[in-house]
């Protein structure tokens, strides 16, 4: 499975499912979180929309997309949606904005040399950004993933300024193992920058990484 397929089929089902892609309930305008726990789903791609000659050999023909395709190739997003069901047990009520890819770049390419973010500062500047109360955390972790690697990708083409993707950390101020040179090469980068890296079991963290983080308004 390519990584923009991964991509649509989770941010669409499971914690960040907009009920959007079912038909949409008269009471409201606006598509509904209703948990994981639901078995059926409509994906952004499927078979069914392919003329049946062409479905032997759309796999083989489909060319595999560069990083920075994937950071660009926005599919519907971003959806604001209800939070409903089983959500609710977690995330309270309210609304939630599955947010597009290049929103979660633009926001990492903002924290400045010194400066951290974790995950966490993300999805709070994308939910006041779209007025609602929470952000993904599956598709923000996903796409912060994805311009990562966008963002190597460039670097290799010859790029210069590059998002600093190093500085935006998961929650708890731990290195992303998933970035680009794993947790070697974050840590090069970010004590290059003044941080101090520790290892605390299997996880590396950056010591005291609170007192950096980005000061969002």
């Amino acid at each position: 499975m390519d990584a923009e397929d991964q991509v649509a089929g989770l941010a669409l089902r499971g914690q960040c499912r907009p009920s959007a892609l079912r038909p949409q309930r008269e009471r409201s305008h606006l598509p509904t979180v209703d948990g994981c726990a639901q078995s059926s789903f409509t994906p952004l791609f499927s078979l069914e929309s392919i003329p049946l000659r062409d479905q032997g050999s759309c796999h083989s023909m489909k060319a595999k997309k560069s990083w920075r395709e994937k950071l660009a190739d926005n599919k519907g997003l971003p959806q604001t949606v209800r939070i409903e069901g089983q959500m609710t047990t977690r995330w309270g009520t309210g609304t939630m904005v599955v947010p597009a890819p290049v929103e979660v770049d633009a926001l990492m390419r903002r924290v400045p040399k010194g400066r951290l973010a974790t995950i966490n500062e993300l999805r709070a500047a994308l939910a006041r950004q779209h007025g609602v109360n929470v952000a993904c955390p599956l598709t923000t972790g996903i796409f912060s993933w994805i311009a990562a690697h966008a963002a190597e990708e460039a670097a290799q083409a010859g790029a210069k300024r590059i998002t600093p993707y190093w500085r935006t950390l998961k929650a708890g101020g731990e290195l992303n193992p998933k970035y680009p040179g794993g947790v070697p090469a974050l840590t090069r980068r970010l004590q290059e920058e003044g941080h101090t890296v520790v290892q605390k079991g299997r996880r590396f963290l950056v010591a005291d990484f609170e007192k950096r983080l980005v000061k969002w308004k």
